[in-house]
Formats: structure tokens, C-alpha cells, sequence
């Protein structure tokens, strides 16, 4: 699927970047198995799925087509559109599978370029919103009506409609094709080995999951118990405005279960921090998959063993009319910082996704930029990588520079941006793009003012920064979060955060169950999966 969709797009977000996902999901919408792509879309994916099916019920038909990305119904943020496909059976009045794929589409919208604005305060102000809407009804695609969709945001004071209309068409096709190449394979397993017989493996392909899940908890829970150790765990970190992240997991040893309560976090914010409580289902899926010591499919099955409060009316549980496109990129990240400190994992990674976007009229661009990654016990930290919730690729700079009106100057690893310890964080990048004609740069961005953490002794990695160098020279920090005229001449610069050290940097004995030697670990993910293809032709 993803292979398909990621060739027959068009816009750069999707075929260059790989900010996409695709994924197969159960009668129940629960998440079967996935391609290695974006984790924070993963999980969400099946909080959207499950909605369809309770919102439309028995109005699904084969032919048809949702499309999806309000935050109420599992969506991420406003950009993230889903496609979801229902597969039908002969014989079976309902659908006996769902397949989905989820693409971040560059613009749809709202009060600045790229749709993803720095400083809204509401939903509306991001971009245009799809709850439950028929993408392809009995087989035919409504462009007439999803045209009008796209460019419904221009009606509301000072927000614009979709500013690539052709980009988002052509990819929302691309979508459809893809989970049709879904279907394909799905069938093939069907006509094959039977619907009774493929229905079952996937039950077991989750199971599996729960078992490794329990298996971990009991594990670590035996672990603090062995040591004189409460089976309880807390950690808490704060956003850059303050508002604290507090979790609390209390484990079950006997049935190798958890409670994962969120309470005493920040309220909503009246900005977009705000995460849908799908991103911070998301979230714990990924870090509990991190956390299992063997190679199992992400699906539902990790969060079986797991019950998860989350207080209504916080940043992670906000009103359906809150702004959000910050929570999927930046607090998501925090939430996993928080997740997988509370278990000692490793230290914090940069923290941030570093969102980038410019535009203009006839043009819009959007990227996330690497950082360092966090430490842990036996291992260094990469440098220059994506990491946790972030799982996409860097425009090449040919298809950067021909597209749109940038220069790329410079773009190198930030030295000496990761933490010290005796297994030092990663570090951070430096990124400079010159602008060749006038347009609005927006930056939203986290770990401007609070540096990733580090564990046992590690210190943290460096803060990020953003500078605007104007063409007379003058040179102005922008902050973490703001939208700002360029004019040709002008240059952005850069520098994302490092990752937190682990272990005390003076100490050149191993933390406690550490390996003598940083472990070499399996290159994966969809960035390998696509070099590892072009290098194929």
C-alpha cells in the first residue's frame, strides 16, 4: 500500500517527505498490522476507523470510501486526512476487514500557508474539517463535492480554502489507490486460505501482541520488586508554556497489567498544544511496542493489558472545538518523553518535530526537521535522526530548490548539541534556507526553553533555536512559535535540539545493566524501506 501511494502521489509531503501511513484493520476497526511508517498516525488510525463504523452503522456499501481528519473522530491534526476503505466478502453483509491510509497534505487551509499555524486558538482556524464524508460513494469520486469541502475555510474571516487544490485531489486519489492495492491483498489471503482461517491469524497476530505486552510488565515489575522497589512509577515534564505532563503507572504484577493515569496534567491551552486523546493513545502504543524485547506488529493487542486515565478537558483531552495541530507534532512528543522516562528507558530525544512551513499564494511548503536522539543504558544517541512519534524523510535539496523559492545554504549535524553522559545524547541539526522571493514562514516548534532530559547522571541536550537573518544582516530570534514575512535575501536558520545523556559523564563504570559496548541496531522503518527501494532500481 504504501509503496502505491507513495508513487502515484504528487505533492512532495507524500512522495518525497513520506509523511504517510498505511495500515489493515479488523471488523472491529481495531489495528491489525501496519507498515512502518509514522507512529504518531498509527495509533490514532484505529480510534478513526472505530468511529466510522459507530457513526455510519449500516450505511457503509461496497464502493464506498470515507475520508476523515477531525480530531474528534481519532484524528490527529486538520492536515493528516484519512482514507478509509471498507472490504467486503461475498456472503458477508458487513465489511470483513477496513484498510486506511493516512497522508499529511501540505495545505488545506486555514489562516496561513501550510495549515499549520503557529498561534490559532480554534479548530477553524486550521484548515478544512471532514467528520464523516463519502470521498467515493458507489464507486464514483466526488471531486465536486470535496472541492467545495477544501475551499469552504475561505468563507470564514481571515482564513483562506486550500491553497493546492490539484496537489490534494490528485492525493487523495493517490489514497484510494493505495487501499485499493489493500483490498487486492487482502483478497488474495482470503481466496487462499479462507475468510474463517485469515480472520483467525489476525485475532492471533494481537494476541500475540497482549501476551509480549504482559510479558514486559511483569518483567519490569519483577524487576522493581526484586530491588525493595514500589510497582509504582511517575515521571512529569513540561511543555515550553508550562503546562505539565504528569503520568503515574501502576503495575499488576500477577496479571501483567498497568493503569496509565494522565491526571494532574495541564489544562487545555488557548493555543494548539492541545492533543486529541487518540495521539496520546498513539503515543503508548509506540513506547509500549518500544519497550517489548521482541519484534511483534504494532496493533491493538498492546493496549489490552492496559487501562488509561485521561482527565476530560486537559491539553490531552481537549473540546472538539480546540485547536490541535500543535499536539500531534509537539506534545505527542512530550508524552512519549514522559511514558518512557517514568519506565527508565532512556533519556529524552529532541522533543520536537521542528515544523517548518512557508508560503505564499500560488505555493505552499511544509517539513519537519531531525534532531538528536536520547541515550540509553549500552547506547549512544543518534545524531541528525527523526525520532519517536516522527518517522518521515528530508525533501532532497534538488527537489527542494526546484520547487519552491528556497535555497538550502547549510545543512549539518549541531555538534556538541547532545547531552554528556557516559553514553552521549545525539545531536541536534542546523538547517539554513535562503528565500529568493517574499512569503509567510511560520515556525512551531518545543524545547525552546526546557532542554531534553537526561537519566542516572546524563545531562540534557541543548535547546533549540530559531533565527531569521535578515538580507541587511541584522539577526532576530523568532522563539518557538511564530509566523513571520520573508523577503528575498532573507535566510532562516535552524538549530533543533540535542538528545539527553545517560549515566554520569565522569563515571567510566556502565550504569547497572549496561552492556560493555553500545549494541549495533537493525537499520528499519519506512526511510530504509524506501532508500532500500531506489537503490533496487
Amino acid at each position: 500500500m504504501g509503496r502505491i501511494l507513495q508513487r502515484t502521489a504528487i505533492s512532495t509531503n507524500i512522495k518525497e517527505r513520506l509523511d504517510f501511513s498505511c495500515a489493515l484493520f479488523g471488523p472491529d476497526g481495531g489495528l491489525v498490522s501496519n507498515a512502518p511508517h509514522i507512529p504518531v498516525h498509527l495509533g490514532a488510525m484505529q480510534e478513526t476507523v472505530q468511529f466510522q463504523i459507530q457513526h455510519l452503522g449500516a450505511d457503509l456499501h461496497p464502493g464506498d470510501v470515507l475520508l476523515s481528519n477531525h480530531p474528534s473522530a481519532g484524528g490527529s491534526h486538520l492536515p493528516d486526512l484519512t482514507v478509509i476503505t471498507p472490504v467486503f466478502w461475498p456472503g458477508q453483509t458487513r465489511p470483513v476487514f477496513y484498510v486506511a491510509s493516512r497522508g499529511h497534505h501540505a495545505d488545506i487551509g486555514g489562516i496561513t500557508p501550510g495549515s499549520m499555524p503557529p498561534h490559532s486558538t480554534a479548530l477553524q482556524q486550521e484548515g478544512a474539517v471532514f467528520l464523516s464524508f463519502k470521498l467515493v460513494q458507489g464507486g464514483v469520486f466526488q471531486e465536486e463535492a470535496v472541492t467545495e469541502a477544501l475551499q469552504a475555510p475561505g468563507k470564514i474571516p481571515g482564513c483562506s480554502g486550500t491553497r493546492n487544490l490539484h496537489d490534494n485531489l490528485s492525493d487523495l486519489r493517490a489514497q484510494v489507490a493505495a487501499n485499493q492495492k489493500g483490498i487486492q491483498l487482502v483478497g488474495e489471503l482470503i481466496g487462499q486460505y479462507g475468510l474463517d482461517v485469515v480472520q483467525a491469524y489476525m485475532g492471533h497476530i494481537q494476541a500475540n501482541a497482549e501476551l509480549a505486552v504482559r510479558d514486559m510488565l511483569r518483567a519490569f515489575g519483577s524487576s522493581r520488586q526484586a530491588r525493595g522497589l514500589p510497582l509504582e512509577v511517575s515521571a512529569e515534564d513540561h511543555m515550553d508554556d508550562g503546562s505539565p505532563i504528569r503520568l503515574r503507572v501502576h503495575i499488576n504484577l500477577s496479571q501483567g497489567s498497568a493503569v496509565f493515569d494522565f491526571s494532574g496534567t495541564g489544562p487545555e491551552v488557548f493555543g494548539n498544544l492541545n492533543a486529541p486523546r487518540a495521539i496520546t493513545l498513539s503515543a503508548l502504543i509506540y513506547c509500549l511496542r518500544c519497550l517489548v524485547g521482541r519484534d511483534i506488529p504494532l496493533n491493538q493487542g498492546c493496549l489490552v493489558p492496559v487501562r488509561v486515565v485521561i482527565p476530560k478537558g486537559s491539553i490531552l483531552d481537549p473540546s472538539p472545538e480546540a485547536a490541535v495541530v500543535g499536539g500531534n507534532v509537539l506534545t505527542s512528543q512530550r508524552v512519549v518523553d514522559v511514558i518512557l522516562g517514568a519506565f527508565g528507558a532512556c533519556a529524552a530525544s529532541q522533543g520536537c518535530m521542528n515544523n517548518v512551513t512557508l508560503g505564499n499564494a500560488h505555493m505552499g511548503y511544509y517539513e519537519t526537521v531531525a534532531g538528536g536522539a536520547g541515550a540509553g543504558p549500552g547506547w549512544h544517541g543518534r545524531s541528525g535522526v527523526h525520532s519517536h512519534m516522527t518517522n518521515t524523510r528530508i525533501t532532497d535539496p534538488e527537489i527542494l530548490e526546484s520547487r519552491y523559492p528556497v535555497i538550502l545554504r547549510r545543512f549539518e549535524l549541531r555538534l556538541g548539541s547532545g547531552g554528556r553522559g557516559r553514553f552521549r545524547g545525539g545531536d541536534g541539526v542546523v538547517r539554513e534556507l535562503l528565500f529568493r522571493e517574499e512569503a509567510l514562514l511560520s515556525v512551531l516548534t518545543e524545547r525552546r526553553a526546557f532542554r531534553p532530559y537526561g537519566l542516572h547522571g546524563g545531562e540534557p541536550g541543548a535547546r533549540g533555536l530559531n533565527l531569521l537573518i535578515r538580507k541587511d544582516g541584522r539577526t532576530v530570534n523568532l522563539g518557538g512559535k511564530t509566523s513571520v514575512s520573508v523577503y528575498p535575501g532573507d535566510v532562516f536558520c535552524l538549530h533543533t535540539p540535542g538528545g539527553g545523556g545517560y549515566g554520569d559523564p565522569e563515571d567510566p563504570v556502565p550504569p547497572p545493566g549496561s552492556p560493555p559496548q553500545p549494541p549495533s541496531f537493525s537499520t528499519r522503518g519506512s526511510v530504509y524501506e524506501y532508500r532500500r527501494a531506489q537503490e533496487a532500481v
